[in-house]
């Protein structure tokens, strides 16, 4: 009796858990197969697809993994070799076939590479868009996991309960910032985060010891506080459904985030131009001995099915696989003229992302101040805006190092975590990827994040983040948009240096789909700031240190609901015989240095857009163009204006469009040195001087 009952379990245990469906498991498992097989046999050397990324070997635990993201709020976000993931999610084979050949249609409408999948799914959980970046998928992904509790905790939304945020990566991503930096944010905030590491021992050509010491991620993890570990073979069937169930249900069960490890094969190149020369014969040899699907095979013939119905399986998945691709081949090239659609928000709304998918109607405002009250300063006036707003609007959340109890280093934000509690108002460890990557992803779940990140110089390890948020919407050709309001004090104050005083406003610019505020003053940075919380674009707004609280930048209160639109500039002098253009700190110098000459003094208030329109009215009329900025001259927005009039107004002109700017050094400490390097107003004066007498 005794053998009996063991054997009895046994078998219980051996046989196919049922709560997989494992005959849609084969089928995808197989889907996946074919796809590959498909590519790296014709498509790829008909120069159908440029870029082929094999998943043979992880693609039966991707798929376990995937049909366990049931709920309608979970979201998962992957890299490159994850589309059985997507397939599991319920993404159209033809879609995913068409994006990696660039046709219309698919993930991106051919403006993306077709590996870098994204998926609002309308039926279930969306798979974020992902990166070509490696390591970029981790924080935003936390950042997804954060406002679920932001849902449940602070909006009381009950829907949230069982919500979890699912992040993919392979074993060489666990040496990137993205990884420590989420993996530190998912831990100390106990968020409901899986991370699921594909352990094939490379990164490319470089292997797993060069990624990680003892080339073993659990073992380094074992006593990080608040994870709980999961590891195992992702090629034996049993084993690696029951670790994806019991890490699922870990982290569902609001018991902590949770790191699943699994073993698996990467039985092709990287890519498929990768021949693998760099691996030996016997470990090649010992990855397809660990092929997931004969294991699959011989896990369920006899189990849950017989040979036959296998059979039936993998010849359904080979014909959707090529009716999918027919159909694929069938699309034609999006419009080239259309490649310019969807930069910025255009009136047709995203699919998913940013809080007007989520209802959110901006109340009503007006576009012309309305002066109250004695002048207050450019910090008050900041901090009154994000009270009004984080009053107004419960999905505003405001963020960054030391802006809570300490109220930010500039005092932006003081007293604000006191009105508003710890969900809304908070600090975050020192990690600028993690600070902006945890933004994104809480604008991809629909709240309005408020980041800040401390200086100016200090935005450079979020970069990557930075440029992937507003890159989005065009490569996902307007599947996704993250809108947010990233503020960033930066410039000269008292004193310079080269790591707290850099404006550079230049490099925002250069990253496409970013609004760009530098406003000078107090009423033009409350009418900015509250269009960037209102609107549906990720705004950089960009405050001056030197103008926070400077006398000339003061401006009574213009009313609790004036919003200022993008793109308008202001002329804070009119006169006729020559243009200044500038923006932010300079503003009120060049007014001191054209107080005794007609100058058309124009505050641009914003980069991008900027108001070529004014500008180029004023230039026409005064025939002469002064820029001043206090960014470096070569390759400074400074140069954009100039090569506008040299373009578009050159005819025009009496005198050569002249510039005075900081020299290309880094801004210089001592006071005496920094006013020698900042435009002066002696220095501007000098130049108007001479472009008037030219």
């Amino acid at each position: 009796m005794a053998d009996q009952a063991v054997a009895e379990r046994e078998a219980r245990t051996n046989s196919p858990d049922p709560a997989f469906d494992w005959h849609r498991i084969a089928y995808l498992t197989q889907v996946s197969r074919a796809m590959d097989k498909l590519e790296e046999e014709r498509l790829v050397p008909e120069r159908k697809v440029l870029y082929q990324f094999s998943a043979r070997g992880h693609d039966m635990a991707q798929v376990l993994l995937g049909s366990r993201l049931t709920h309608r709020h979970d979201a998962t976000c992957g890299y490159y070799r994850s589309r059985p993931l997507l397939l599991s999610l319920g993404v159209p084979i033809e879609d995913a076939l068409g994006s990696g050949m660039g046709r219309e249609g698919g993930y991106s409408d051919g403006r993306d590479i077709g590996v870098v999948f994204n998926y609002p799914n309308p039926n279930g959980a969306p798979a974020l868009p992902m990166s070509g970046g490696v390591g970029a998928q981790y924080t935003p992904t936390a950042g997804w996991a954060q406002a679920i509790e932001y849902y449940r905790n602070v909006l009381g939304e009950r829907a949230y309960d069982e919500a979890i945020a699912v992040v993919l990566g392979g074993d060489a991503s666990c040496a990137t910032g993205g990884f420590w930096a989420s993996l530190t944010i998912a831990t100390t905030q106990k968020l409901p985060m899986l991370f699921y590491v594909e352990d094939n021992q490379y990164g490319i050509s470089v292997p797993c010891t060069y990624q990680t010491p003892g080339a073993d991620i659990s073992a380094n993890l074992a006593s990080f506080t608040g994870l709980a570990i999961f590891k195992g073979d992702g090629t034996e069937p049993a084993e690696a459904a029951r670790l994806i169930r019991d890490a699922v249900d870990h982290v569902r069960a609001r018991k902590g985030p949770a790191l699943l490890h699994l073993r698996v094969p990467r039985l092709q190149g990287h890519s498929f131009q990768d021949t693998q020369t760099y691996k030996t014969e016997e470990f090649v040899r010992d990855e397809w001995a660990h092929d997931p699907l004969p294991k699959l095979k011989s896990y369920l013939v006899g189990a849950a099915m017989d040979e036959a119905e296998w059979d039936r399986i993998e010849a359904e998945a080979q014909a959707a696989v090529e009716a999918a691709r027919a159909e694929a081949e069938q699309r034609g090239v999006s419009d080239p003229e259309h490649v310019l659609d969807h930069v910025f928000y255009d009136g047709e709304m995203q699919r998913l992302g940013g809080q007007w998918t989520h209802g959110y109607r901006a109340p009503s405002s007006h576009e012309e101040p309305k002066p109250e009250g004695q002048r207050i300063n450019m910090v008050t006036a900041i901090r009154r805006t994000l009270d009004a707003e984080l009053e107004r609007n419960p999905r505003v959340l405001l963020f960054g190092e030391d802006i809570g109890p300490k109220g930010g280093v500039h005092a932006v934000t003081l007293g604000l975590q006191e009105k508003y509690g710890h969900d809304r108002v908070f600090d975050t460890s020192l990690n600028e990827e993690g600070i902006i990557g945890r933004a994104v992803g809480m604008a991809l779940a629909g709240l309005m994040p408020v980041p800040e990140i401390q200086f100016r110089k200090y935005a450079e390890p979020a970069t990557e983040q930075i440029n992937d948020c507003g890159t989005m919407r065009w490569r996902t050709a307007n599947r996704f948009a993250a809108p947010m309001v990233l503020r960033i004090p930066g410039g000269f104050f008292k004193c310079g240096d080269p790591w707290h005083s850099q404006t550079n406003e230049v490099q925002f610019v250069h990253n496409p789909g970013w609004l760009v505020a530098v406003p000078s003053n107090a009423e033009d940075a409350v009418g900015l700031l509250r269009a960037g919380l209102r609107g549906n674009d990720p705004v950089i707004f960009f405050e001056h240190r030197a103008m926070l609280d400077d006398s000339w930048a003061r401006r009574p209160w213009p009313g609790d609901d004036y919003v200022l639109p993008f793109g308008r500039a202001k002329k804070t002098r009119q006169g006729d015989d020559i243009t200044i253009v500038t923006w932010g700190a300079m503003v009120p110098r060049c007014e001191e240095a054209a107080a005794d000459f007609s100058a058309d003094i124009i505050d641009l208030r914003t980069l991008v857009p900027w108001d070529k329109e004014m500008v180029l009215e004023s230039i026409r009329r005064t025939r002469r163009c002064l820029i001043v900025h206090e960014d470096l001259k070569t390759g400074g927005f400074g140069a954009e204006v100039a090569a506008v009039v040299a373009d578009e107004a050159f005819l025009d002109l009496d005198a050569p469009v002249a510039r005075v700017t900081m020299p290309d050094i880094p801004s210089p400490h001592n006071p005496v040195l920094l006013n020698w390097a900042v435009p002066s107003v002696e220095r501007i004066r000098a130049k108007i001087d001479e472009l008037v007498g030219f």
